[in-house]
């Protein structure tokens, strides 16, 4: 990695509106870093865009397919598709559900460790089950950075919880020092990207 970063990554499920309205909240307006947000959701469920949208001064879409990676842009996955990364851009697929999930974290961690390698930043958030602990493991394994938020302070511990003990090396924070840590690292990107023009 020689120009920063290319995507933070964040893995949701259950109690993860909450938590991604609050992690959201606390990045700046001029957050360069494009950020893709895998929330678990029904078919049917309301437009997240426009709700996480009152939570932050980021531009907030839900993602469509073929849709490019812009910075200060927050990217959704739309309900019953898995989000993936091809070219540099957002892509959308039926394939089969994975951990009774669509859209899958691992699938688009999976995808995303492929595309950037360590020009990515992945997250997992508080959930019920395990998905995102291997998506997460090949992030760390492609020498990208790691977060689960510290499962004592998620809503539901189990997701946090397995993908700690899948990547020994992440840091376990709160959502306050997600935040934080993301703006240092966006810093960086910043140095990182103005020595390359």
């Amino acid at each position: 990695m020689d120009h920063g970063f290319d995507l933070v990554a964040i893995g949701a499920s259950a109690g993860g509106l909450a938590a991604v309205c609050t992690l959201l909240g606390l990045l700046p307006a001029t957050f360069e870093i494009p950020i893709v947000i895998v929330q678990h959701r029904a078919k049917e469920s309301l437009a997240l865009a426009e709700v996480l949208q009152d939570c932050t001064k980021l531009k907030v879409c839900e993602a469509e397919d073929k849709m490019p990676l812009e910075p200060r842009t927050v990217y959704i996955a739309p309900p019953d598709y898995h989000l993936l990364i091809d070219d540099g851009r957002l892509a959308l697929s039926t394939e089969d559900l994975v951990l009774f999930s669509r859209p899958s974290i691992d699938v688009f961690f999976d995808s995303a460790a492929d595309a950037y390698g360590a020009g990515i930043i992945g997250i997992v958030l508080t959930g019920a089950n395990s998905d995102g602990s291997k998506g997460l493991k090949k992030i760390a394994a492609r020498g990208g950075q790691t977060i689960v938020q510290d499962p004592d302070t998620a809503e539901i511990q189990m997701m946090p919880a397995s993908a700690q003990k899948a990547v020994r090396k992440a840091r376990v924070l709160d959502l306050e020092e997600i935040a934080k840590h993301l703006v240092k690292l966006e810093a960086i990107h910043r140095q990182m990207a103005a020595g390359q023009s």
